[in-house]
């Protein structure tokens, strides 16, 4: 597999994130040996970028990683996310460095590892300077248990303050053919900065694969039920774009899902999706989109797609973006 940089850190074009296997989506936490066997085969196609966070679950899926990966640790770069849980008691997003000493203590002995490779906020902390945050977290890279450092759904002008403390090799935001918002701002600014672009849910909560054209067949608690995406009439007005990507796809000789990574890939070697699945045949077609070459035509047409329709999150979660 081709590879992408994340600042100076070195990851395969495609990642594999691997929430799902433990919350929000239909089916989670079923299946441990089905996940476990899922990420192996990941690694053995060379999909070795694995993300996660302390608060899937929270921790099980942290330490469902740590399983999955034992006597292969070396062969991965590991990814995982501070900042939704609070050590100190503190309600709300905590970026505090008392609880970011407590966070990456956690994350490291459930990961059953000495140190990670790429180590995120996971949402901007209103309540902690930028700028106090990321020096505790370039305290962390002096002593060895993190690599490299990131930001997720921050906005351009708090990347740049962070950065000015300790350089960020990445920064993870909702990007693909459903949500445009990385192009104006952030990305443009990651690129001055020298810094990578991780999109996470890159095939649209799983829409862009073409395989749900209604609601039917997810579970009561699956968290897209309630996404304005997928509700009050906005889930048929969206499935104009997997009809185009479709069409691409039926063009290129390849699935909806693989096109609509390819057209990621095609973005520019500093972006490096991470696609979410439990499932193996999905991670061996997710990984084959990397051989995928999309035409001029067939890029232009999908660029021309107009995004969807409904907010991304609900009001309340769409508050913590972009701080």
């Amino acid at each position: 597999m081709r590879t992408a940089r994340l600042g100076t850190l070195t990851v395969p074009r495609i990642g594999l994130g691997v929430m799902g296997m433990s919350a929000f989506y239909t089916g989670a936490g079923r299946d441990e040996g089905g996940s476990i066997r899922t990420i192996r085969r990941a690694l053995d196609l060379g999909v070795t970028h694995l993300d996660t966070a302390e608060v899937y679950g929270p921790y099980v899926n942290e330490e469902l990683v740590g399983r999955a990966i034992r006597g292969r640790r070396d062969e991965v770069v590991l990814a995982t996310k501070f900042g939704l849980v609070s050590h100190t008691a503190r309600p709300g997003p905590d970026s505090t460095p008392a609880t970011i000493r407590a966070a990456v203590d956690g994350s490291l002995r459930r990961l059953g590892t000495d140190r990670i490779d790429l180590y995120y906020q996971h949402r901007v902390d209103p309540d902690t300077p930028i700028e106090e945050t990321v020096g505790a977290l370039g305290g962390l890279v002096a002593a060895g248990k993190v690599r490299h450092i990131g930001l997720s759904e921050a906005s351009a002008a708090t990347i740049r303050r962070a950065h000015a403390v300790h350089p960020l090799a990445a920064v993870q935001s909702e990007y693909s053919l459903w949500t445009r918002d990385p192009e104006s701002e952030v990305l443009p600014t990651l690129r001055e900065l020298g810094i990578g672009l991780v999109p996470y849910s890159p095939l649209g909560h799983g829409f862009l694969t073409g395989d749900i054209r209604s609601l039917d067949g997810l579970d009561a608690d699956d968290w897209r039920r309630t996404n304005p995406r997928f509700t009050g009439g906005n889930l048929t007005r969206n499935l104009r774009i997997v009809d185009e990507v479709r069409e691409v796809a039926d063009e290129a000789g390849a699935t909806p899902g693989q096109v609509a990574l390819a057209w990621l890939l095609a973005q520019g070697d500093d972006v490096a999706p991470i696609p979410g699945t439990r499932r193996v045949n999905r991670i061996e077609e997710n990984s084959a989109a990397d051989r995928i070459r999309l035409t001029p035509d067939q890029i232009t047409r999908l660029d021309n797609l107009t995004p969807a329709s409904g907010d991304r999150h609900a009001e309340a979660d769409m508050a913590a973006l972009d701080r």
